[in-house]
């Protein structure tokens, strides 16, 4: 019988997963992502008319929290200019951070959890594309929100183009703001961190980091508070196709005859057990004709008195202790 050192608590992973499997992987996918971001731009009316409807629903149900904090952060730089940083930062920092320390230290939940990141940003990329909606900043001054982006822009190293570096605000679309994936992506690191960190101080940050983000979001004005809600949602939903996505991806792999990178973790597979034997069971080795190992039917030979006797089975194997025969 196998037998393996790893703990019983979790499943181990059935292929070994490879940092420069996965890294191409993961670049791939962004840069779908970002291509189609450009892309789906829009009209540039209709995306201003879906940010007015969405402000309405909000003061309709005093849901419109971004007026107070875009005031906020305004008036207090203390507090807008760490918001400028966070935003511009955070969201390309902190998500590869932890799908890093995934990767390293929670091996057997590590491809579960990069299907759902990645799932839940196709779907928020099919919400750009239906749904493209002007961003608070972005709307007439008429209706009280101040671009904190523009207002710091000395401060840090982007422009008055949401958080794009200077000079390249046209590489993005602006009027991808519903879904907010920057939410979204900040509740996937919260709960990684809550069901994985394992220790006081990364519960807290699981909690903070997609709390403050919600914040900062609606007080810089990138985001109404229903983006936000919206980018949780899709988190939701890209979760419930977790499973049903795994199992698409390996049936294509077995329709495809696409090997897995490295064999499971356990132990040789039974086909190198068996290797040159046509009956396998249980990691013994048996051929044509035989019921047990080594009980193999031989004539007797000469200088033998057992006509059973293997001649290629030597005393000490047997564990006879025996000198074997002169020859």
């Amino acid at each position: 019988m196998l037998r393996t050192d790893a703990p019983v608590t979790e499943a181990a992973p059935r292929t070994r997963l490879r940092w420069w499997t996965e890294l191409p992987l993961i670049l791939l996918v962004y840069a779908a992502y970002s291509a189609g971001r450009l892309l789906a731009r829009g009209d540039v009316t209709h995306a201003v008319d879906h940010g007015l409807a969405i402000l309405r629903v909000e003061k309709f149900f005093f849901l419109n929290a971004e007026h107070p904090l875009n005031r906020l952060f305004t008036r207090q730089p203390w507090l807008g200019i760490p918001a400028d940083f966070w935003y511009a930062s955070l969201h390309y920092m902190v998500t590869p951070a932890v799908m890093i320390w995934l990767f390293r230290s929670r091996a057997v939940r590590y491809r579960a959890a990069r299907t759902w990141l990645m799932t839940s940003t196709f779907i928020g990329l099919i919400g750009f594309t239906l749904l493209p909606t002007c961003p608070p900043r972005l709307l007439s001054a008429s209706h009280g929100f101040v671009d904190t982006m523009a207002q710091y822009s000395d401060y840090g190293w982007w422009g008055g183009e949401a958080s794009a570096p200077r000079g390249l605000g046209g590489m993005t679309n602006q009027y991808a703001a519903m879904p907010s994936l920057h939410c979204g992506w900040a509740l996937w690191c919260g709960v990684m961190l809550w069901m994985y960190g394992g220790t006081r101080l990364t519960k807290i940050a699981a909690v903070l980091y997609p709390l403050i983000t919600t914040i900062v979001v609606m007080g810089t004005a990138n985001h109404y508070f229903l983006d936000a809600v919206a980018g949780f949602a899709v988190m939701g939903v890209g979760f419930l196709l977790v499973r049903p996505v795994l199992r698409l991806a390996d049936m294509v792999r077995a329709r495809y005859g696409i090997r897995p990178f490295a064999p499971s973790i356990g132990g040789p597979t039974a086909a190198s057990h068996g290797a040159g034997s046509s009956i396998v069971s249980a990691g013994c080795q048996t051929s044509p004709g035989e019921r047990l190992p080594r009980q193999r039917k031989v004539p007797a030979t000469p200088g033998t008195t057992e006509p059973g006797a293997d001649p290629a089975a030597r005393p000490a194997e047997a564990g006879d202790e025996t000198p074997a025969a002169a020859r």
